[in-house]
């Protein structure tokens, strides 16, 4: 096995357990800590496909951003089991019967993928994850969506602060 076999697959089991700890763990603030141990392993995956640009937007935004903000709402909820409402048996069941489906989807996708095993994917560059081979196909081939959506974004960013803005009251005379 060589040295990116290992990783790939050291990398595969903790995203597993971590996906799984997030489940199971009964404290959010845990479930919230695991979830961030999952996206440094899909990460690490980004970077053995060697796409170091996705990497890195996935550790900033999603390990970075977006876990501190859920982390932030849990806090702030201040959850604990005394105001937590008591499930239904119903719903119990319910979720057991859609846990079971997925389990059973799972297994059909796990066993139907052992003929896709024999085929690979054809790749003409080794450096086509790269930001620079990214910025270029994004500045020549899909520069008028990109700035369609630029302006979108601008358009958006002035309507939050137009939203925002309180008017200034008029004294009466």
């Amino acid at each position: 096995m060589s040295t990116t076999e290992i990783l790939f697959w050291f990398l595969s089991v903790l995203a597993l357990v971590g996906a799984t700890m997030v489940l199971i763990s009964r404290n959010p603030i845990h479930s919230i800590l695991w979830l961030i141990v999952v996206f440094f392993a899909i990460s690490g995956h980004y970077i053995l496909l060697n796409a170091q640009f996705l990497a890195i937007v996935n550790l900033i935004v999603y390990a970075g951003a977006i876990m501190v903000l859920f982390l932030f709402v849990v806090m702030l909820m201040n959850l604990n089991s005394d105001t937590e409402p008591q499930k239904n048996n119903w719903m119990k069941i319910a979720g057991a019967i859609s846990g079971g489906c997925l389990l059973l989807i799972m297994i059909d996708v796990v066993s139907g993928s052992s003929d896709m095993q024999n085929k690979t994917a054809i790749v003409k560059e080794g450096n086509i994850g790269l930001i620079k081979v990214l910025g270029k196909v994004l500045f020549t081939d899909y520069v008028v969506p990109f700035e369609i959506s630029s302006v979108l974004f601008l358009s958006a960013m002035v309507g939050a602060v137009v939203i925002g803005k309180k008017e200034k009251e008029t004294p009466n005379p």
